[in-house]
Protein backbone atom coordinates (compact mmCIF):
# COMPACT_ATOMS: atom_id res chain seq x y z
CA UNK A 1 0.00 0.00 0.00
CA UNK A 2 0.85 3.66 -0.17
CA UNK A 3 1.85 5.35 2.67
CA UNK A 4 -0.73 7.58 4.04
CA UNK A 5 -1.85 11.08 3.55
CA UNK A 6 -0.13 13.49 6.06
CA UNK A 7 -1.85 16.43 6.85
CA UNK A 8 -0.85 19.87 5.70
CA UNK A 9 1.98 21.62 7.82
CA UNK A 10 1.11 21.90 11.77
CA UNK A 11 1.19 26.15 10.87
CA UNK A 12 -1.07 25.81 7.67
CA UNK A 13 -4.46 25.85 9.17
CA UNK A 14 -6.68 22.81 7.07
CA UNK A 15 -9.43 25.32 5.84
CA UNK A 16 -6.92 27.43 3.76
CA UNK A 17 -4.81 24.47 2.84
CA UNK A 18 -5.21 24.88 -1.08
CA UNK A 19 -3.28 22.02 -2.83
CA UNK A 20 -1.21 23.29 -5.75
CA UNK A 21 -0.98 22.09 -8.95
CA UNK A 22 1.19 19.26 -10.57
CA UNK A 23 2.54 19.57 -13.82
CA UNK A 24 3.62 16.59 -15.64
CA UNK A 25 6.54 16.66 -18.55
CA UNK A 26 7.61 13.65 -19.70
CA UNK A 27 8.72 11.57 -23.07
CA UNK A 28 6.32 8.91 -22.65
CA UNK A 29 4.22 9.73 -25.07
CA UNK A 30 -0.06 9.32 -24.98
CA UNK A 31 0.06 5.77 -26.38
CA UNK A 32 0.63 3.55 -23.36
CA UNK A 33 -1.00 4.11 -20.01
CA UNK A 34 2.66 5.45 -18.72
CA UNK A 35 1.26 9.05 -17.64
CA UNK A 36 -2.22 7.74 -16.73
CA UNK A 37 -0.57 5.17 -14.45
CA UNK A 38 1.14 8.20 -12.45
CA UNK A 39 -1.58 10.28 -12.31
CA UNK A 40 -3.54 7.59 -10.71
CA UNK A 41 -1.01 6.93 -8.21
CA UNK A 42 -1.19 11.46 -7.82
CA UNK A 43 -4.98 10.63 -7.30
CA UNK A 44 -4.30 8.23 -4.74
CA UNK A 45 -2.31 10.42 -2.35
CA UNK A 46 -3.53 14.10 -3.31
CA UNK A 47 -6.83 14.09 -4.78
CA UNK A 48 -7.42 17.28 -4.61
CA UNK A 49 -4.30 18.68 -6.63
CA UNK A 50 -5.19 19.48 -9.91
CA UNK A 51 -3.22 17.93 -12.56
CA UNK A 52 -1.60 19.54 -15.82
CA UNK A 53 -0.20 17.60 -18.79
CA UNK A 54 2.48 20.36 -19.45
CA UNK A 55 3.49 17.33 -22.66
CA UNK A 56 4.41 13.95 -23.02
CA UNK A 57 5.69 14.20 -26.09
CA UNK A 58 9.39 15.09 -25.47
CA UNK A 59 11.47 12.80 -27.84
CA UNK A 60 12.56 9.56 -26.51
CA UNK A 61 15.17 9.79 -24.01
CA UNK A 62 15.83 13.64 -24.98
CA UNK A 63 16.84 15.10 -21.56
CA UNK A 64 18.13 18.38 -23.57
CA UNK A 65 14.97 19.01 -25.02
CA UNK A 66 12.78 18.18 -22.12
CA UNK A 67 15.07 20.69 -20.15
CA UNK A 68 14.60 23.31 -23.17
CA UNK A 69 10.37 22.85 -22.54
CA UNK A 70 10.64 23.11 -18.60
CA UNK A 71 12.70 26.24 -18.68
CA UNK A 72 10.20 28.37 -20.69
CA UNK A 73 6.92 26.77 -19.30
CA UNK A 74 7.85 27.07 -15.14
CA UNK A 75 7.71 30.41 -14.57
CA UNK A 76 4.02 30.75 -15.85
CA UNK A 77 2.83 28.61 -13.31
CA UNK A 78 1.83 30.17 -10.18
CA UNK A 79 4.11 29.63 -6.82
CA UNK A 80 4.26 26.66 -4.80
CA UNK A 81 3.60 24.87 -8.01
CA UNK A 82 4.74 21.17 -8.29
CA UNK A 83 6.73 20.04 -11.79
CA UNK A 84 6.76 15.86 -12.17
CA UNK A 85 9.70 15.95 -14.54
CA UNK A 86 10.64 12.64 -16.17
CA UNK A 87 12.91 11.91 -18.86
CA UNK A 88 14.98 9.45 -17.66
CA UNK A 89 17.39 6.76 -19.99
CA UNK A 90 19.03 5.97 -16.46
CA UNK A 91 16.56 4.75 -14.93
CA UNK A 92 17.61 2.06 -12.66
CA UNK A 93 21.00 2.84 -12.94
CA UNK A 94 22.93 5.00 -10.30
CA UNK A 95 21.63 8.39 -11.09
CA UNK A 96 19.98 10.01 -8.14
CA UNK A 97 16.59 11.08 -7.57
CA UNK A 98 15.85 14.39 -6.71
CA UNK A 99 13.27 16.97 -5.47
CA UNK A 100 14.58 20.78 -5.35
CA UNK A 101 12.94 24.04 -4.43
CA UNK A 102 13.60 26.89 -7.37
CA UNK A 103 12.22 29.87 -7.27
CA UNK A 104 9.11 29.07 -5.30
CA UNK A 105 8.36 26.11 -6.65
CA UNK A 106 9.39 22.54 -6.46
CA UNK A 107 10.42 20.14 -9.05
CA UNK A 108 10.68 16.38 -9.10
CA UNK A 109 12.61 14.04 -11.67
CA UNK A 110 16.24 12.36 -11.81
CA UNK A 111 19.51 14.08 -11.39
CA UNK A 112 20.28 14.50 -15.41
CA UNK A 113 20.27 18.02 -15.95
CA UNK A 114 16.27 18.15 -16.80
CA UNK A 115 16.12 21.31 -14.10
CA UNK A 116 19.17 22.45 -15.19
CA UNK A 117 17.92 25.46 -17.45
CA UNK A 118 15.64 26.36 -14.74
CA UNK A 119 18.47 26.06 -11.94
CA UNK A 120 20.89 28.05 -14.66
CA UNK A 121 18.05 30.92 -14.59
CA UNK A 122 17.24 31.04 -10.82
CA UNK A 123 19.28 29.59 -7.57
CA UNK A 124 18.47 26.22 -5.99
CA UNK A 125 16.93 26.93 -2.65
CA UNK A 126 16.77 23.23 -1.44
CA UNK A 127 17.35 20.02 -2.50
CA UNK A 128 17.10 16.43 -1.01
CA UNK A 129 17.56 13.04 -2.63
CA UNK A 130 14.44 11.10 -2.91
CA UNK A 131 15.59 8.48 -0.78
CA UNK A 132 13.38 8.02 2.04
CA UNK A 133 10.88 5.22 1.27
CA UNK A 134 8.10 6.28 3.20
CA UNK A 135 7.34 8.63 0.53
CA UNK A 136 7.65 5.68 -2.15
CA UNK A 137 5.47 2.70 -3.42
CA UNK A 138 6.50 -0.19 -1.93
CA UNK A 139 9.11 -2.23 -3.77
CA UNK A 140 9.68 -0.20 -7.03
CA UNK A 141 10.27 -1.21 -10.14
CA UNK A 142 13.93 -1.00 -11.59
CA UNK A 143 12.15 0.75 -15.17
CA UNK A 144 9.38 2.64 -13.58
CA UNK A 145 10.30 5.03 -11.46
CA UNK A 146 7.96 7.40 -12.41
CA UNK A 147 5.19 5.84 -11.24
CA UNK A 148 7.09 4.32 -7.74
CA UNK A 149 9.13 7.25 -6.49
CA UNK A 150 8.72 10.59 -8.32
CA UNK A 151 5.25 10.83 -9.05
CA UNK A 152 4.67 9.82 -5.03
CA UNK A 153 7.37 12.51 -4.29
CA UNK A 154 5.13 14.92 -6.40
CA UNK A 155 1.67 14.20 -4.55
CA UNK A 156 3.13 13.88 -0.91
CA UNK A 157 4.23 17.58 -1.62
CA UNK A 158 1.18 18.19 -3.04
CA UNK A 159 -0.15 17.14 0.05
CA UNK A 160 1.70 19.38 2.56
CA UNK A 161 4.86 17.10 3.59
CA UNK A 162 7.64 19.20 3.75
CA UNK A 163 10.61 18.77 1.04
CA UNK A 164 12.94 18.18 3.45
CA UNK A 165 11.12 14.56 4.66
CA UNK A 166 11.37 13.26 1.01
CA UNK A 167 15.04 12.38 1.81
CA UNK A 168 19.09 13.54 2.23
CA UNK A 169 20.10 17.39 1.61
CA UNK A 170 22.02 17.70 -0.87
CA UNK A 171 24.13 20.19 -1.81
CA UNK A 172 23.51 22.10 -4.95
CA UNK A 173 26.35 22.05 -6.72
CA UNK A 174 26.43 18.30 -7.16
CA UNK A 175 23.64 18.08 -9.30
CA UNK A 176 23.96 16.84 -12.69
CA UNK A 177 23.54 20.23 -14.96
CA UNK A 178 23.40 20.49 -19.10
CA UNK A 179 24.04 24.22 -20.21
CA UNK A 180 22.53 25.52 -23.99
CA UNK A 181 25.55 26.36 -26.13
CA UNK A 182 26.34 29.88 -26.30
CA UNK A 183 27.05 31.40 -29.76
CA UNK A 184 30.95 32.22 -30.65
CA UNK A 185 32.42 33.82 -33.48
CA UNK A 186 33.94 31.71 -36.38
CA UNK A 187 35.23 34.61 -38.32
CA UNK A 188 33.66 37.48 -39.61
CA UNK A 189 30.28 35.12 -38.54
CA UNK A 190 28.31 34.60 -35.33
CA UNK A 191 27.88 31.33 -35.23
CA UNK A 192 24.78 29.56 -32.65
CA UNK A 193 22.66 26.30 -32.70
CA UNK A 194 19.55 25.02 -33.33
CA UNK A 195 18.08 24.74 -30.01
CA UNK A 196 14.51 23.54 -30.23
CA UNK A 197 12.69 22.34 -33.22
CA UNK A 198 8.04 22.97 -32.23
CA UNK A 199 5.72 20.86 -33.71
CA UNK A 200 5.02 23.75 -36.17
CA UNK A 201 8.69 23.52 -37.81
CA UNK A 202 9.68 26.80 -36.07
CA UNK A 203 13.42 26.68 -35.54
CA UNK A 204 13.88 28.16 -32.16
CA UNK A 205 17.79 29.69 -32.07
CA UNK A 206 20.85 29.96 -29.46
CA UNK A 207 20.14 33.59 -30.70
CA UNK A 208 18.32 35.54 -27.50
CA UNK A 209 18.05 38.67 -25.54
CA UNK A 210 19.57 41.22 -26.78
CA UNK A 211 21.22 39.78 -29.46
CA UNK A 212 18.41 38.23 -30.91
CA UNK A 213 17.07 42.12 -31.18
CA UNK A 214 20.28 43.25 -32.95
CA UNK A 215 19.73 40.32 -35.22
CA UNK A 216 16.34 41.34 -35.85
CA UNK A 217 17.07 45.11 -35.88
CA UNK A 218 20.14 46.07 -37.49
CA UNK A 219 20.33 46.53 -41.40
CA UNK A 220 22.60 44.21 -43.63
CA UNK A 221 22.70 41.34 -40.82
CA UNK A 222 21.80 38.16 -42.84
CA UNK A 223 21.77 34.49 -41.05
CA UNK A 224 22.69 31.46 -43.39
CA UNK A 225 20.95 28.07 -41.80
CA UNK A 226 20.36 24.51 -43.89
CA UNK A 227 21.74 26.18 -47.67
CA UNK A 228 19.46 28.64 -47.24
CA UNK A 229 20.70 32.44 -46.35
CA UNK A 230 17.68 34.12 -44.77
CA UNK A 231 17.47 38.28 -44.43
CA UNK A 232 13.36 38.18 -44.15
CA UNK A 233 12.35 39.32 -40.47
CA UNK A 234 8.77 39.87 -39.41
CA UNK A 235 7.41 40.92 -35.67
CA UNK A 236 4.50 37.50 -36.34
CA UNK A 237 3.97 34.82 -38.12
CA UNK A 238 0.98 36.59 -40.14
CA UNK A 239 3.62 39.35 -41.31
CA UNK A 240 6.23 36.78 -42.99
CA UNK A 241 7.10 36.23 -46.43
CA UNK A 242 4.62 33.31 -48.44
CA UNK A 243 6.73 29.85 -48.34
CA UNK A 244 9.93 32.09 -47.58
CA UNK A 245 11.92 31.41 -44.35
CA UNK A 246 11.86 34.24 -42.28
CA UNK A 247 13.41 35.36 -38.61
CA UNK A 248 11.21 36.84 -35.77
CA UNK A 249 11.25 36.95 -32.26
CA UNK A 250 10.03 33.72 -30.43
CA UNK A 251 7.89 33.61 -27.47
CA UNK A 252 11.13 32.06 -25.47
CA UNK A 253 12.77 35.65 -26.17
CA UNK A 254 15.00 33.66 -28.58
CA UNK A 255 15.41 34.31 -32.28
CA UNK A 256 13.40 31.61 -34.66
CA UNK A 257 13.61 30.65 -37.88
CA UNK A 258 9.97 30.39 -39.63
CA UNK A 259 7.67 29.80 -42.56
CA UNK A 260 4.12 31.30 -42.39
CA UNK A 261 1.90 28.63 -42.34
CA UNK A 262 4.31 25.75 -43.42
CA UNK A 263 7.16 24.16 -41.60
CA UNK A 264 10.63 25.93 -41.54
CA UNK A 265 12.62 22.48 -39.74
CA UNK A 266 10.67 20.93 -43.52
CA UNK A 267 11.49 23.55 -46.00
CA UNK A 268 15.20 23.94 -44.97
CA UNK A 269 15.71 20.24 -43.91
CA UNK A 270 17.59 20.61 -40.38
CA UNK A 271 16.38 19.47 -36.95
CA UNK A 272 18.04 20.45 -33.43
CA UNK A 273 21.68 20.55 -33.20
CA UNK A 274 21.89 22.68 -36.84
CA UNK A 275 24.60 25.49 -37.03
CA UNK A 276 22.95 28.56 -37.72
CA UNK A 277 25.53 31.14 -38.51
CA UNK A 278 24.73 35.35 -38.60
CA UNK A 279 26.75 37.62 -40.71
CA UNK A 280 27.02 41.22 -41.08
CA UNK A 281 27.45 41.65 -37.66
CA UNK A 282 30.71 43.43 -35.88
CA UNK A 283 31.58 42.22 -32.55
CA UNK A 284 30.47 45.50 -30.84
CA UNK A 285 27.02 45.53 -32.27
CA UNK A 286 26.62 41.72 -30.71
CA UNK A 287 27.54 42.90 -27.28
Amino acid sequence: MAPPILPPPADVPLRSFTPPPIAMLTDFGTRDGYPGIMRGVILGIAPASPVVDLTHEIPPQDIASGAWVLSTAWRYFPAGSIFLAVVDPGVGSARRALALRVGGRLFVGPDNGLASLVTAQTPIEEAVVLDNPRYQLPHPSATFHGRDIFAPAAAHLAAGVPLVALGSPLAPQALVTIALPAPRWEGEALAGQVLHVDTFGNLITSFAGPLADALLSLPGVSITLGGATISDRAATFAAGPDATPFALRDSSGHLAIAVRNGSAAAQLGVARGAEVRAHGMSRGMAG
